[in-house]
């Protein structure tokens, strides 16, 4: 972390394995709410790093992701990842009535009937993992392959497409300035495709989710053509991306962290409380999302923001603060009480966290059952990961049984 006019500027590019930014630590610790410089995008932005601090900016309506719209924010990538009309990018109550329309598809209900689908898919990919024979890679075996599958038989997105939303998926979220004019073309090839795709499911509407959403109705509103195709291209991004990450992220804290193993494995109830608390303490991502803007001064937390200024939160120093949670550095799966914000906070908390976390049962619960001998193939300082993205992950997860 260097400094400009006392401003620091943050890369968070650390990628040591899973262990958590020192460069984000140190803000939380010196200053929990200070302006910073990023890689890319003009000014600066305050970062927002204490619990009740980010609980605020993301709640209170006097932040706006809207104004975000069109401005050369600070951020993380070259280019924005998101779309100006994506629903990320809206306030109440234009945020309100399409998220109501989206959340007919991830009802509990709907997610518990996918439960038998996703245990097959398991299944089948487990027994593939099994034909090839240990030393197998759980990242290429299981995780490259559950989130995308279920995501695309959610959209009745065609099997020969796949793979090719995938690599565009990959390169949207590349943090090298090089990786510019990559990021500009997947942008633009998945644009391109669910325009098309929804259209169609316009004209011959199936039973998929993107149609139902295309038929969904929230009194007399309906998705325009527009919001339809955005909302296809966001599904896609947030129904694969961070969950398959986090399979091979949360096997490979599980399989170094012996003690906590052996609680679940005695106790395989606790796997879903076991899940929530894995999901706080894995630093998922580098650095911050999509900031807010400023729309009137407001006081948080000892300073003054002003209107028209830059605020970004981070979730994960909020899942690391010691007045929140205890011994935050602790892995502890027995932990219960406050909420972890990793799935975000206030009006824009996932939708598909229950898609998400059904996923992520299945997959640990049914890998953990299946090898009572589960272990790490190689040394943990031999697991090689990624370093290209805003993601934080293994590029190969070698294990054996």
């Amino acid at each position: 972390m260097n400094t400009s006019s006392s401003v620091p500027t943050c890369s968070f590019t650390h990628v040591t394995a899973l262990e958590f930014d020192p460069q984000l630590r140190q803000l939380m610790t010196e200053a929990p709410l200070t302006r910073i410089r990023m890689p890319y995008g003009q000014g600066t932005a305050w970062l927002a790093t204490r619990y009740d601090d980010v609980r605020t900016v993301t709640s209170d309506r006097r932040f706006s992701r809207k104004a975000v719209t069109g401005r050369d924010f600070p951020r993380m990538t070259p280019e924005p990842i998101v779309q100006d009309e994506a629903i990320n990018l809206m306030d109440p109550p234009e945020h309100s009535r399409l998220r109501r329309l989206v959340a007919k598809g991830f009802t509990t209900r709907h997610v518990e009937q996918l439960r038998p689908r996703t245990q097959q898919t398991v299944d089948s990919l487990l027994d593939a993992m099994e034909e090839h024979g240990p030393p197998a890679d759980v990242a290429a075996h299981l995780a490259a392959h559950l989130p995308l599958t279920t995501i695309c038989e959610l959209l009745d997105v065609p099997e020969a497409d796949r793979p090719e939303l995938r690599r565009n998926a990959v390169a949207l979220m590349s943090t090298g300035r090089a990786d510019r004019d990559g990021q500009l073309t997947a942008k633009a090839a998945l644009r391109s495709y669910f325009t098309e795709l929804t259209a169609r499911r316009r004209r011959e509407p199936g039973e998929d989710l993107l149609s139902t959403l295309a038929q969904a109705r929230d009194g007399a509103e309906v998705l325009d053509d527009e919001e339809l195709a955005v909302m296809g291209m966001v599904l896609l991004l947030t129904g694969h991306d961070t969950t398959t990450y986090q399979i091979s992220n949360i096997t490979y804290t599980l399989l170094t962290h012996p003690e906590q193993l052996a609680k679940l494995r005695a106790d395989p109830e606790l796997l879903p409380q076991a899940l929530q608390e894995l999901l706080r303490f894995i630093p998922f991502r580098k650095g911050v999302g999509i900031p807010r803007i400023a729309t009137e001064d407001v006081e948080l937390g000892g300073v003054t923001i002003r209107e028209g200024d830059t605020v970004h939160v981070s979730y994960l120093a909020a899942n690391r603060d010691s007045e929140t949670f205890d011994h935050p550095e602790e892995l502890d799966l027995e932990r219960d009480g406050t909420a972890h914000m990793t799935f975000g906070w206030g009006s824009h908390h996932c939708i598909g966290s229950h898609l998400a976390l059904m996923e992520l049962e299945v997959a640990i619960g049914t890998l953990l059952t299946r090898y009572p001998a589960l272990r790490l193939a190689v040394p943990p300082g031999e697991v090689k990961w990624n370093t290209s993205s805003i993601w934080r992950y293994p590029l190969a997860l070698p294990v054996t049984w």
